[in-house]
């Protein structure tokens, strides 16, 4: 029996970060390194002087006291009971631009609420565009790094996918460790058996912390009487770059790839490794003895799976297979016209703003 095997990486469906639509990567970085650094002072135990001072510039620096829907700021400060009691600060009034914003609370115990990215909903042609790549793939299994949540998934494959279409009998998806809403989901016409996230895997840099930005999760799907695990990997962006937290990422997940070998015997690495195919990351995942779909004498397309593929530097999703089921692999295929970057892209998308992502949908079909 052929099964299609595909990744890719949807960019989210329906909602995304707004910082994500600004057009320049700088903007973008400084907006991403400004709500760590927010989120990181604002966990501390203690706030000192000096604290207070950084924690009021940022949030005033973005805005992100406000709630205009009609002007949504970047980085936005929910609080469940603002002002003196039990709140970080006084909000200001509708319309107001303060120039200072005192820091009320003493520390993290003392107010209720959190800091997150604001969302935009995603252009209706981008989230018909992400669909349009789904149905072109046509998947038996497909894994969808960037994907908000479950009931956004189910959502997504039963009013999208569905139009026109048969939408696929199983999803799941566990929230992850990410705090903007890009999770790592699973649809499947196979039944899924079971899931195990490995979101408390501590970091060895930091046991307190956990290792995977968003989750390793180990998703089992039922193939008669054997099953089959897809690995979903969505490993540390390289906005940020932390490249020895990618490498210990990939480390792990080598561990659990070898763990779930040792219980049954096919087991496939799929997702956004984050990083190029001569990296330290894949080549320790290439060292367990996993082999590239992309490298298959019967791939025939492009280098790369990002922006517009035309090389390996662009190379950042993969399908990897176990040495068992290599003799198996019958096609190999990549999907780029959901990119707009791509000279080949759908006639539907006619501008960034309404791709269906920057990554190609990569698949393999293997005899299981």
């Amino acid at each position: 029996m052929a099964i299609r095997i595909a990744t890719f990486n949807t960019e989210n469906l329906f909602r995304r970060p707004s910082v994500f639509r600004l057009a320049k990567a700088a903007d973008r970085k400084q907006v991403l390194d400004d709500f760590d650094t927010l989120t990181t002072l604002l966990d501390k135990e203690t706030y000192t002087d000096d604290d207070k001072r950084q924690i009021s510039a940022l949030v005033l620096k973005h805005r992100a006291y406000s709630s205009d829907p009609e002007d949504p700021p970047l980085i936005h400060i929910n609080q469940n009971r603002p002002g003196k009691q039990s709140g970080l600060f006084d909000t200001p009034p509708p319309g107001a631009t303060p120039t200072q914003l005192p820091i009320l609370a003493g520390g993290r115990g003392a107010w209720a609420g959190w800091a997150e990215l604001g969302q935009d909903d995603l252009d209706m042609a981008a989230v018909g565009n992400t669909g349009r790549v789904i149905r072109e793939v046509n998947a038996d299994v497909l894994l969808v790094p960037e994907v908000e949540d479950r009931l956004t998934l189910d959502r997504f494959n039963q009013h999208v996918l569905g139009l026109g279409w048969q939408p696929y009998p199983f999803n799941l998806l566990i929230d992850g460790n990410d705090p903007r809403g890009i999770d790592i989901g699973i649809l499947s016409r196979l039944p899924i058996t079971s899931v195990r996230p490995h979101l408390f895997d501590p970091n060895p840099a930091d046991p307190a912390k956990p290792l995977f930005s968003r989750d390793c999760p180990e998703y089992e799907i039922r193939l008669g009487q054997d099953s089959l695990v897809i690995l979903g990997n969505h490993l540390k962006s390289k906005a940020n770059d932390d490249p020895e937290l990618r490498l210990a990422q990939a480390e792990r997940v080598a561990e659990i790839y070898r763990a779930a070998l040792d219980r049954v015997p096919n087991v496939v690495v799929a997702g956004d490794l984050n990083d190029f195919p001569d990296s330290k990351p894949v080549e320790v995942l290439l060292g367990t003895g996993l082999r590239d779909v992309m490298s298959h004498p019967l791939y025939h397309g492009e280098p790369g799976t990002h922006g517009t593929c035309h090389q390996k530097r662009d190379k950042l999703d993969y399908v990897m297979l176990p040495p068992a089921l290599w003799g198996k692999v019958q096609n190999v295929g990549l999907e780029t016209r959901g990119i707009f970057l791509h000279a080949n892209h759908f006639d539907s998308v006619r501008a960034k703003t309404d791709e269906a992502s920057d990554h190609a949908a990569l698949y393999v079909d293997v005899d299981l």
